[in-house]
């Protein structure tokens, strides 16, 4: 990612022709305490560079059963020895791709989604629709905009279920694949409402480019070189069986190239069972802890700031320790302690590897639940 002043610059892709979505996004910074401000930006108007804020061959389409469509069962890696068909992936999944249009007292902002079943569930990003007083869906199968309703929103994940209110027409849900079965250097396809330009869903190609990267609060996210493009957000990446692999939601600016995100569909797939079933959001574990890169490059997340009565407070963590450890595994970055804390459990108790003053030792920490704010 571009660095400007040692910060990478990231924008999630909302919106339509206005401005794109900023977050400042600390490559060599990490927190597990803030979340990404969700917003959506206006429509209409000329398109601009995203402004960073303190916040970040043709198949038979299938169908899924359920709002976590488990899809056809194939592997969703790139098929061995066929080359990327372009217009069939799109024959396939166009049909399960909906613009969508959200306004507000903020303005009026357009993403995207995906049909994950017959009845009408569609997969977004939450920050698509956050704060929306309406929501309306177009779909390839009818000739005019339909009411929808937001069934749940987890911010922290950045993943949204909204449902029709009307069966819509006949509806086709997306093939969703295993993200988990993606190697970087397979082949894929962003498909939506890049720009908010009306008519078919913009198309591009590229590569997985590398995986488990971790974006300000959202880990385990693939990067894609597939241009992606405010109004993407919420709209399917996908493999070259035509799966639905994972959610496009940011991409890096700032003079960065070819360098953008996808939630995977596995963990996509699960909260949406979850908004589904009314559990609500899925808890995030929390430590408490500011932290930043080393000076010299080391390994470790170097501890800046503590949130008072914190987990890692009560701990005995300090500003200044450095966090070379946790749960037995290394810590090579601020962005790697915040993949390896969302990995666990609030309520777990892990041990926590720091250095202070020349000397090591292990602390034992239990993670509570990340606050709302």
């Amino acid at each position: 990612m571009a660095l400007v002043g040692g910060v990478a610059v990231l924008a999630l892709v909302a919106g339509s022709l206005g401005a794109a979505i900023g977050v400042s996004l600390a490559s060599k910074h990490g927190t597990d305490s803030p979340a990404v401000t969700p917003a959506t930006a206006p429509s209409g108007g000329a398109a601009t560079t995203p402004i960073p804020s303190s916040s970040g061959s043709s198949t038979t389409p299938s169908t899924g059963s359920g709002a976590a469509s488990s899809g056809s069962g194939a592997s969703s890696g790139s098929l061995a020895g066929a080359a990327l068909d372009v217009k069939g992936i799109l024959a396939k999944v166009e049909p399960s791709v909906v613009d969508i249009v959200a306004q507000s007292r903020r303005g009026t902002g357009e993403g995207t989604g995906i049909i994950i079943s017959p009845d009408g569930y569609i997969l977004t990003n939450a920050h698509v629709v956050s704060g929306a007083s309406t929501v309306t869906v177009s779909t390839s199968s009818s000739s005019k905009a339909l009411s929808a309703t937001v069934i749940g929103a987890d911010t922290a994940h950045d993943v949204a279920l909204i449902k029709l209110d009307s069966g819509g027409g006949s509806l086709t849900a997306a093939d969703l694949g295993r993200s988990a079965d993606m190697k970087v250097g397979d082949d894929v396809v962003a498909i939506g409402n890049a720009l908010g330009l009306r008519g078919d869903p913009t198309v591009t190609r590229g590569i997985v480019s590398a995986l488990n990267r971790t974006v300000d609060n959202l880990t385990g996210m693939i990067q894609t070189d597939a241009a992606i493009n405010p109004g993407n957000s919420g709209g399917p990446l996908v493999n070259s069986a035509g799966q639905v692999i994972g959610i496009n939601t940011a991409v890096a600016a700032d003079g960065a190239q070819n360098i953008g995100f996808a939630i995977p569909i596995d963990k996509a797939r699960a909260l949406a069972d979850r908004l589904k079933t009314g559990q609500g959001a899925a808890p995030t574990a929390f430590l408490g802890v500011s932290t930043t890169a080393t000076s010299d490059g080391s390994a470790g997340a170097e501890v800046v700031q503590l949130v008072a009565g914190g987990p890692a407070q009560k701990a005995g963590i300090a500003v200044g320790d450095l966090i070379v450890g946790f749960d037995g595994k290394p810590v090579a970055t601020a962005d790697a302690l915040s993949g390896l804390v969302q990995g666990r459990q609030p309520g777990d108790t892990v041990p926590v590897m720091i250095e202070r003053n020349g000397s090591s030792r292990t602390v034992s920490v239990t993670l509570t639940t990340k606050p709302a704010n």
